[in-house]
């Protein structure tokens, strides 16, 4: 699957900020974008809605 850009929140830097991720299905089959903060290194999610079935 191709990288795409979300933002999110750093809770590291503790700011919004764009990062390059990947869609997955998280446990509780919601859809969630999962990348790096460019700064920090930390990881980043965004809670992107249900996971089609």
């Amino acid at each position: 699957m191709a990288e795409t850009t979300y933002n999110g929140y750093c809770v590291k830097c503790k700011e919004k900020r764009d990062f390059q991720g990947n869609v997955e299905v998280s446990k509780t089959g919601m859809n969630m974008a999962k990348g790096k903060c460019p700064v920090c290194g930390t990881t980043m999610n965004r809670i992107l809605g249900k996971a089609k079935a």
